[in-house]
């Protein structure tokens, strides 16, 4: 197995537990909800989840020197964070029938998952 292998595959398993995180609050809002409040709780998961997703593919191959890896986190995290904030502001302009407290909590509850899979895996 090489370094690149050792290092994808727990980092891509927290982005898919932070990925069913986000369906299972998205169900919990439905069922408390309704539809509405279920679609933006699943946007919001949904951002959290595309943002650890673009940062896992940038941190995934494994570099062995510590200059090139810390350069892939770094860059992995500030594009992390543009896109999070563009796909915020997406919801903005084109979902404001959102329910906003749904989408800022099926985010929170998704990023807050992310972190606790960090301290699992």
């Amino acid at each position: 197995m090489n370094d690149s292998t050792s290092i994808a595959r727990p980092v891509f398993r927290v982005v898919a537990l932070q990925c069913a995180i986000a369906v299972g609050f998205a169900l919990l809002a439905w069922n408390l909800g309704g539809v509405q409040k279920a679609w933006s709780a699943a946007y919001g998961g949904a951002i959290a989840v595309i943002g650890s997703l673009v940062y896992a593919i940038f941190v995934a191959g494994g570099a062995n020197d510590a200059k090139k890896a810390f350069r892939a986190h770094v860059r992995g995290e500030v594009t992390k964070i543009f896109i999070t904030v563009v796909l915020f502001a997406l919801a903005l302009t084109l979902f404001q029938s959102a329910s906003w407290l749904w989408l800022i909590l099926g985010f929170a509850a998704t990023t807050c998952a992310y972190w606790l899979a960090l301290l699992a895996i």
